[in-house]
């Protein structure tokens, strides 16, 4: 696209066609149209006769010049539409020299298509009847009057630079609410105007007016939706007034982006804007921007956050006649009245994709110095121009608008005058920098206003006025990259994990494989079943249950006997007979064999082959089919995947990082799809500070499921951590697209915003995420009159919150995690077990009162501590934080992590000092002191901790460390107690371990074998076990088991020597159970 030239261009506007047209007089009735554009009027059509039917052929084309030098701008195309006035041509009477006119009605152009890159446009424009006329008014159902409207320019008015980097800019002020008492309707007439200042590319700013507010008693709300008006006066038809397709629609106070958004100021705005009084304007001015002014819109708003929106009132005058009217500038500023500002937070707008804002804003009386130090801006539209507004609003037409021409052209010849004013009394350096340096001094300077100096701005204060604006760009000035793009660089970066390889021999033949395997296993069953059943027949039932209390000769002989009659009963051979056919499906069907081998010796590899995977399907096959009897008497415990996690857990917190590593691989090996599996490695290396291999397990975790928001929030942490800070804002903005209720996700951007020293991001973070968690608290209050579920916990204005079943499958991104419901289900999770790595500071409930508390919860669940204290310092600092016992008790628990005793027991003094009866504060006292040695006030710590109606967080290792004491002070039953309690809770094999030496200390050594068994079957590398059960092996008199279990001890290496010790001793006095003796 070519530049524009600098020269005006035409722009045409033809109306073609009238539709549905009447006039006064008869059915066809003689009409014209006259244009006008910016209060000039650029011509009328001839008088066309309209016909029956009421159509009119006007052809009639009229245009004005476009000049970007001066003249009529893209600004004016912007806010000024064209206006078409329908009229009627009444027939001349008797006598009459002139003809009469009336006008029917007013129609609207709207030239916005023009600053959209359109060169032309074709429109039906309704035609709103003037007040009297015959026209019918728009309503549904009924055919409206209407035109038919061409605009043409020869060439589109924007380069391709303009279109690609220009911007339009509308404001809508839509009303004043809970306006002083001292506005009433009646008396002198007023104009209540408000206005504000937008950058433009020279030096000045453009000013955007907004007049002629109505002044309305209350009684009730506004309606919604409703159509925005045009910022012009003077507009003959009343639904001409109304741009089209344009309405103010409203919207929660929860979504503004105002001051007087949040639950408190619900009930004061409905009262406002339903039964007090409030001024209404419901106006849209737009601004057309090019690139320049973008960009100088951009730079204003990161250096001044706020805007200043003027407010005040005018007194309409008349000028007197006769007269040159001629005013004195003292005069007119004296009519300025109720002069208040509003502080637009404009930030916003520099957010990502945001191109909207709308809020109500306080109203505060105009101070200087109050204003420069919230906006730095010295210039006030309305005092510093208040005598051409004034002069504006005595003669006659005060409805007009300021137009931007006549405001630069005024402020240019008065540009001296003004420089100087404001270097005499508003220069930065001279006045207003040491008001604000005074602001901290005891006795203020002279030239200090006080609200004393605006008594009429102040009643604002006291009414609690605020006005609702929207401003809204055409285009965001941040794009905003699109979810596509950010699951691409995730892909990029983590290649999803491949599809598992197709088997090439299709369905059908990876279904005739299963079916020749499973019939294989089907004889496998029916001839084991067979053998039972004659071993049965043999030697009884009875001898069968015996199992391995026979001796190894006596199993040996009945294998001897079934042999024999097998052999001799032809059963042998029938069984091989049966097997026969199977074994010739599964060669033919698996190994694809139909053909005689070559050579012997690839017979007998193919036979050595085959064997092994007939012996090997036969195990899975009996392993599948052994009678319940039978199962019954074997003692196998499977130990799943959580109760592995248990065990990991348990070893972490002994740092016992080498067996904690073997349960989180052998949970890897097991299920390696299972990304959960992987998060918690991820999370143990972290808490080794084995960042790289944190990291890997992460993205494995991702590479599962692209679309898991702790995965990506995970990899987005590591990546900071490294500083690979561009993957980091890819993982933490990817999270944010795929689930924009997560507040965790928006406060970890912030967190990186802030990193990254980028304030105005960082700020749009936390606000969402803030908005986000005040969404949910206003649902939780809903669901709490709701819910009666017996699960759910609710403390008042949180969450509700369910007992989630995995530690990485919680809603909205929460790491908080309730007490487990006492089911065989859960018991064995215990997803919290460890005070150090998963901390929870609530039994109960964990209702998050700041988004930097629940981000602190979800970073200490993954042992992110590094970043902890960034976020707890927001806490601090956040309006709805600051130091609570949650607060202290995250700060003691990350330096138990660092063994920093000392700090962690001041902080736990400052946490049980705010709430006393919090178990969580008293578990992880007791934790400290055991940590420390201190096992007397560990004791005193656990005991007050369970005796607590409201479990604490990490209820498992208190069990495990009380037990512990009690057996280290020889109270066994205690200690037997305690031990059961946490084998009910979450059994492991440290809870069977206790409770067998409780019962072996007891003389109980029944129990005390039983529960040694159940810890062995858990974790069979355990010495202490071992020894344990060579005890009570050598108390019973059993000198096999005895010896086997003193091997294994000595085998494993059982570190307490006390204990070995004793168990010479013991073997000393029995005379056995020592293979070297």
């Amino acid at each position: 696209m070519e530049q524009v030239s600098s020269t005006g261009r035409p722009v045409q506007i033809t109306v073609t066609d009238g539709y549905d047209l009447k006039g006064f007089k008869g059915d066809t009735p003689v009409t014209f149209i006259r244009a006008e554009f910016n209060q000039v009027v650029l011509g009328d059509s001839a008088k066309v006769t309209v016909s029956p039917e009421g159509t009119a052929k006007y052809n009639f084309t009229s245009s004005f010049e476009y000049s970007p030098e001066g003249g009529i701008t893209l600004d004016d195309l912007a806010h000024k539409p064209v206006f078409l006035t329908m009229t009627e041509v009444l027939p001349k009477e008797k006598k009459q020299k002139d003809e009469k006119t009336l006008i029917l009605g007013q129609a609207v152009v709207d030239l916005l298509p023009l600053l959209e890159g359109e060169s032309s446009f074709e429109t039906m424009v309704p035609l709103h009847p003037v007040p009297g006329s015959l026209l019918e008014p728009l309503r549904s159902g009924v055919k409206q009057c209407s035109l038919e409207v061409k605009v043409f320019v020869a060439e589109p008015l924007l380069t391709t630079a303009q279109i690609l980097g220009g911007n339009l800019l509308k404001v809508t002020l839509e009303a004043a609410y809970s306006v002083p008492e001292s506005f009433v309707p009646v008396g002198p007439m007023q104009n209540y105007m408000v206005g504000l200042q937008v950058p433009s590319a020279g030096e000045k700013d453009y000013p955007i007016l907004f007049k002629n507010g109505t002044l309305k008693l209350g009684g009730e709300r506004e309606p919604v939706p409703r159509p925005k008006k045009w910022p012009i006066a003077n507009i003959l038809a009343p639904g001409a007034n109304y741009i089209p397709d344009s309405f103010i629609v409203g919207g929660p106070y929860e979504e503004e982006e105002g001051e007087l958004n949040g639950p408190e100021d619900k009930e004061f705005r409905n009262q406002a804007e339903s039964i007090k009084k409030r001024i209404i304007w419901d106006l849209e001015s737009r601004c057309y921007l090019d690139p320049p002014a973008v960009v100088s819109l951009q730079k204003r708003i990161a250096d001044c956050r706020f805007w200043p929106v003027e407010i005040m009132r005018v007194p309409v005058t008349t000028a007197p006649k006769g007269k040159a009217a001629k005013f004195d500038k003292a005069d007119d500023e004296g009519q300025l009245s109720f002069h208040g500002v509003a502080y637009v937070n404009m930030v916003p707008l520099l957010y990502p994709g945001v191109k909207r804002i709308r809020g109500a804003f306080h109203v505060y009386p105009y101070l200087d110095s109050t204003v420069y130090e919230k906006t730095k801006c010295l210039f006030s539209l309305f005092r510093d121009t208040g005598h051409l507004l004034t002069q504006n609003n005595k003669i006659g037409g005060f409805n007009s608008p300021l137009s931007k021409p006549i405001v630069s052209k005024n402020l240019k010849e008065e540009k001296t005058v003004k420089e100087k004013e404001l270097e005499g009394r508003l220069r930065p350096g001279d006045l207003q920098a040491p008001s604000i340096k005074s602001q901290s001094s005891d006795t203020p300077l002279e030239v200090e206003p006080s609200p004393s100096h605006n008594p009429e701005g102040q009643q604002y204060i006291e009414a609690g006025t605020y006005i609702v604006l929207e401003i809204q760009l055409d285009r965001a000035l941040v794009p905003k990259r699109m979810p596509e793009e950010l699951a691409k660089r995730v892909k990029e970066m983590i290649p999803p994990r491949p599809p598992l390889t197709r088997r090439t021999g299709g369905a059908q033949k990876a279904s005739a494989k299963a079916m020749a395997v499973s019939d294989y296993h089907m004889q496998i069953k029916n001839i084991s079943r067979a053998i039972l059943d004659e071993y049965h027949r043999m030697f009884g039932k009875q001898v069968a249950k015996l199992g391995s209390n026979m001796d190894s000769e006596t199993v040996e002989e009945q294998k001897c006997l079934l042999s024999y009659e097998l052999n001799c009963s032809g059963k042998y051979f029938a069984f091989k007979e049966q097997l026969k056919h199977a074994v010739v499906k599964i060669v033919r069907e698996k190994y694809l064999k139909t053909t005689p081998f070559e050579s012997q010796e690839e017979l007998q590899t193919f036979i050595s082959e085959l064997y092994v995977f007939l012996v090997d399907q036969m195990h899975v096959a009996l392993n599948q089919t052994m009678p319940d009897d039978i199962q019954g008497a074997v003692s196998t415990i499977y130990t799943s995947s959580e109760q592995l996690r248990l065990f990991a857990f348990e070893a972490e917190v002994n740092e016992n990082f080498e067996m904690a590593a073997v349960y989180y691989e052998e949970r890897l090996v097991r299920e390696p799809q299972n990304l959960e599996h992987w998060l918690d490695y991820g999370a143990f290396c972290l808490l080794t500070e084995d960042n790289i291999k944190a990291q890997e397990c992460f993205r494995k975790a991702l590479s599962l499921n692209q679309n898991h928001i702790q995965s990506l929030l995970l990899c987005g942490v590591l990546a900071v951590l490294m500083e690979k800070y561009e993957q980091a804002e890819i993982f933490f903005e990817d999270a944010t697209c795929l689930e924009p209720t997560n507040v965790v996700a928006w406060t970890l951007l912030g967190l990186y915003y802030e990193i990254q020293n980028n304030d105005i991001r960082m700020e749009m973070a936390f606000h969402e995420g803030f908005k986000q968690l005040q969404a949910r608290t206003l649902q939780a209050q809903v669901t709490k009159q709701r819910s009666t579920g017996p699960f759910e916990y609710i403390e008042e204005g949180g969450k509700v919150e369910e007992h989630s079943l995995g530690p990485w499958g919680i809603t909205n991104g929460s790491s908080a995690t309730a007490v487990k419901a006492e089911t065989p289900a859960e018991t064995s999770k215990c997803q919290d077990s460890s005070t150090f790595l998963h901390p929870s500071p609530h039994g109960v409930s964990q209702t998050p009162a700041t988004i930097f508390m629940e981000t602190i919860r979800f970073l200490m669940k993954v042992n992110a501590v590094q970043y902890v204290h960034r976020v707890l310092a927001h806490e601090l600092l956040c309006p709805q934080g600051g130091p609570s016992c949650e607060y202290y008790l995250v700060l003691a628990q990350t330096h138990l992590l660092k063994k920093d005793f000392a700090k962690a027991e001041e902080y736990l003094q400052h946490a049980a000092q705010m709430d006393y009866l919090n178990p969580n504060v008293w578990g992880v006292k007791g934790h400290l002191y055991f940590l420390s040695g201190n096992h007397a006030e560990a004791k005193a710590c656990y005991e007050r901790t369970i005796s607590f109606v409201v479990d604490a967080s990490e209820m498992h290792f208190i069990f495990l460390r009380l037990g512990h004491i009690y057996l280290e002070e020889k109270e066994y039953e205690k200690a037997k107690k305690t031990y059961m309690q946490a084998c009910k809770r979450s059994p492991s094999c440290l809870t069977w371990l206790g409770l067998g030496i409780a019962c072996y200390r007891l003389e109980e050594l029944t129990e005390a074998e039983d529960a040694l068994s159940e810890a062995n079957a858990l974790n069979n590398y355990n010495a202490e076990v071992w020894a344990y059960l060579a005890l009570v092996s050598l108390k019973a008199g059993r000198q096999v088991e005895a010896e086997q279990a003193y091997k294994y001890t000595m085998k494993l290496k059982l570190k307490d020597k006390a204990l070995l010790a004793e168990i010479h001793m013991v073997q000393e006095a029995v005379g056995f159970g020592n293979p070297s003796f």
